[in-house]
């Protein structure tokens, strides 16, 4: 039997609320096309991510990973 390692999308972004407990909210920003005006825009995305230890804060740039619910809205965590 092999050993198969699944290579997860991992994504980055800028911490915008650590006031929950356990919790932190990241905003991660894409470029985008529009489809019809071929206009680029910004669009930007927040994940709950899963900070066990608390040590991060707002302002920080962290890196995040998907994995298994955790909570309703919970579904990432720290790369540490």
């Amino acid at each position: 039997m092999t050993n198969t390692t699944k290579k997860l999308a991992t994504k980055k972004g800028k911490i915008v609320s650590d006031s929950m407990d356990k919790t932190i909210v990241v905003a991660v920003q894409s470029l985008k096309t529009h489809p019809k005006y071929l206009k680029k825009y910004r669009s930007t995305k927040k994940y709950k991510v899963h900070d066990g230890e608390n040590k991060h804060k707002v302002g920080e740039v962290v890196e995040f990973v998907q994995c298994r619910p955790l909570s309703k809205d919970k579904n990432h965590t720290l790369i540490a």
